[in-house]
């Protein structure tokens, strides 16, 4: 719902020193709170107006005549959220939604500005289960070798050491990219990831400002070896290059998400991979592999770096796809008649 710019001013009031308590405090990532803010506003434009007050320390968002966020019961709430379904919105993005309107709610309560919090029974729809993509194996090798018969190079020695790490560490893209060729400990620009080549292992802060550890496979250690003299080339010859990252691109500076997504997605068609590939597919691969051959679901929870091992049950449900389809090929009673 749109917000005038007066009302907005005075939301912004009570909705900004929220989504900095949550940047500074909690360590949200800058597209989390943008996507809190967004929230916050469309929570904005659906309360009432609060009475101009003379003054005190209800906020600017009540001197300003701005929502009047006490009004908010949990009636209007599930009515927002039914709206909501009903116009197409997902149930991923309701969830989110609810998720910021709690913490926003909790926060005023903590201020005596409401006494309850009206969005803590709301639900969001319940969203289809939907199982991540995952290569087989010889898919993932396939993809990550590239073609042993391409002339090494900047580009193709770099291509080759991030798919292996992507595959090998499970990392996601943004860890890939952040990456630092060693650990630095300058207050001003501290690493907070980094590559640790003689231990054979990544430092790597992720989600939430978790910092976990993950083991370099002999392949991608290969590759990462084969780079990092690559680049040291580059470096020698670009005195202006970025030497901390870990992976450049042409210009010298650290190398772009979207560059990293292009040229995965391009490596995929050229060898062959029936899939579109994404960053995100080998890090479920990862997974899903390790899952296969070692039954431990803690581990792949600890090597991903999920809060939860409910987020890491899914790859159990994958696998059992997998199993499945291997029964319905192979078992006799299981094959259907033409």
């Amino acid at each position: 719902m749109a917000v005038s710019p007066g009302r907005l001013q005075a939301a912004e009031g009570d909705i900004e020193p929220y989504l900095g308590r949550l940047a500074r405090e909690r360590a949200y990532s800058p597209r989390t709170v943008a996507s809190y803010r967004i929230d916050l506003v469309e929570l904005a434009g659906l309360v009432g107006s609060a009475p101009a007050a003379a003054g005190g320390s209800e906020g600017l968002a009540a001197q300003a005549g701005g929502p009047d966020w006490a009004s908010v019961d949990a009636h209007a709430v599930r009515r927002w959220v039914a709206r909501a379904s009903r116009e197409g919105l997902s149930p991923r993005t309701i969830a989110r939604r609810l998720s910021a309107w709690r913490g926003f709610f909790d926060w005023l309560a903590e201020q005596g500005r409401v006494s309850d919090n009206p969005a803590r029974g709301v639900r969001a729809p319940r969203a289809p289960r939907r199982l991540p993509g995952a290569l087989a194996p010889d898919q993932a090798v396939r993809l990550v070798e590239g073609d042993a018969r391409a002339p090494a190079g900047f580009e193709a020695s770099r291509d080759r050491a991030m798919f292996e790490l992507l595959y090998s560490s499970g990392l996601r893209l943004s860890e890939l990219t952040s990456l630092d060729v060693q650990h630095f400990p300058g207050p001003g620009a501290r690493s907070r990831s980094w590559l640790s080549l003689d231990e054979a292992e990544l430092t790597v802060t992720g989600k939430g400002s978790r910092m976990r550890t993950v083991p370099i496979g002999s392949h991608a250690l290969a590759a990462l070896r084969d780079w990092l003299a690559e680049r040291e080339r580059f470096l020698a010859s670009n005195p202006n290059a970025d030497n901390k990252a870990l992976f450049l691109g042409r210009r010298g500076g650290r190398i772009a998400n979207r560059n990293v997504q292009l040229r995965l997605k391009r490596q995929g068609i050229a060898r062959g991979v029936p899939a579109s590939v994404h960053p995100h597919m080998l890090r479920h691969s990862f997974a899903s592999h390790l899952l296969q051959s070692s039954g431990d679901l803690r581990a792949v929870q600890e090597l991903l770096g999920h809060a939860s091992i409910a987020s890491t049950q899914i790859y159990t449900s994958l696998d059992f796809q997998r199993l499945a389809a291997v029964y319905d090929a192979a078992h006799p009673r299981a094959r259907r008649k033409a």
